[in-house]
């Protein structure tokens, strides 16, 4: 049966198809160098060393693990999630980006766009199709992806830290943050597909209409005109806040793809949430602050000029067939 629901799987089908080496391929790639260069350190380190407080509880080249360190080891570990895949994370934001920028640009400029438009599939359909791999199902796949290297790397070190006759497993699995950290990571998804809206909705509202050279629109267009704003207020002494249009206009449309930036714009110290939470409690008090941003009306403000941009973006690719 041709359900919306049917139509709508077989659309985003065809944009992981599409868009797979992006998606998926490229942060399989990331992920498996990582992982090398963290195996490759682990059997040929010599000067890896860890101290707390002053105190060495563990050094390579001295052949010393204090059995301590097996605690501090599993409190460690759900941090480890997010710093072993901060570069898959970093990743996410450019590869958002560039697949917004060109999501509808494509079409027009290969004329594939006549041939999916000669199909049943309403146009408001397809543009969220796109949306919802932008702000659902990469972000998804990052995660995933960024979990299994966290645990392949930890696996790694327990290893590593039982050949040096500390068994760190049992104080590892026994930890509730052990697995809470991994569904933390998956329950910030809303959070970053709420922030992420309205830099989407520009770029998709820019690639619908732009005949050519997309990145210099998305990008030279609201930059131009914070120049322009900052130009005119110092030549004709305006009293504008030249800086209220580039923290809240250009950062927003530009930079909201980027995980955790959301702590930017709620003007949120990620380090002092970690301070006040207390030791080994960062992911934990991260998540928590990361959902509190909801409450703020400059995420609501932007969701709003989100949804209408991707309004246009359906409008224009209605009424525009040209490259």
């Amino acid at each position: 049966m041709n359900t919306p629901a049917k139509k709508f799987e077989w659309l985003l089908r065809r944009e992981l198809w599409e868009h797979k080496g992006m998606v998926v391929w490229a942060q399989l790639v990331v992920a498996a160098i990582i992982f090398a260069l963290v195996a490759g350190a682990l059997l040929l380190g010599q000067n890896m060393s860890y101290s707390e407080d002053g105190v060495r509880l563990f050094s390579m080249r001295e052949k010393m693990m204090d059995e301590s360190v097996r605690q501090v080891f599993s409190d460690m570990a759900p941090q480890m999630y997010l710093v072993t895949a901060a570069p898959l994370y970093i990743m996410l934001g450019f590869l958002v980006f560039f697949y917004c920028l060109g999501a509808l640009h494509d079409d027009r400029r290969d004329r594939s766009l006549l041939f999916w438009k000669s199909l049943p599939v309403s146009d408001h359909m397809t543009v969220l199709s796109k949306v919802a791999v932008a702000l659902v199902v990469t972000p998804a796949v990052t995660m995933l992806i960024g979990t299994a290297l966290s645990l392949g790397v930890i696996l790694l070190l327990c290893l590593k830290m039982a050949f040096m006759g500390v068994n760190a497993f049992g104080a590892l699995l026994s930890s509730p943050e052990f697995y809470l950290a991994p569904v933390r990571a998956l329950g910030l998804l809303p959070v970053y597909a709420l922030w992420a809206l309205p830099t989407v909705g520009w770029l998709l509202m820019v690639s619908s209409w732009a005949r050519s050279k997309v990145f210099l629109w998305a990008v030279g267009v609201p930059l131009g005109a914070a120049v322009l704003i900052a130009w005119t207020n110092r030549i004709f002494a305006l009293g504008w806040n030249s800086g209220w249009f580039m923290e809240h206009i250009v950062a927003r449309i530009l930079g909201g793809v980027a995980p955790g930036v959301w702590f930017a714009f709620s003007r949120i110290e990620p380090g002092e949430v970690v301070r006040a939470g207390g030791k080994h409690q960062a992911a934990g008090d991260l998540f928590l602050a990361s959902w509190g941003t909801l409450a703020t009306g400059t995420l609501w403000a932007g969701v709003a000029a989100g949804v209408a941009m991707i309004a246009v973006a359906v409008w224009m690719r209605r009424w525009r067939e040209e490259g």
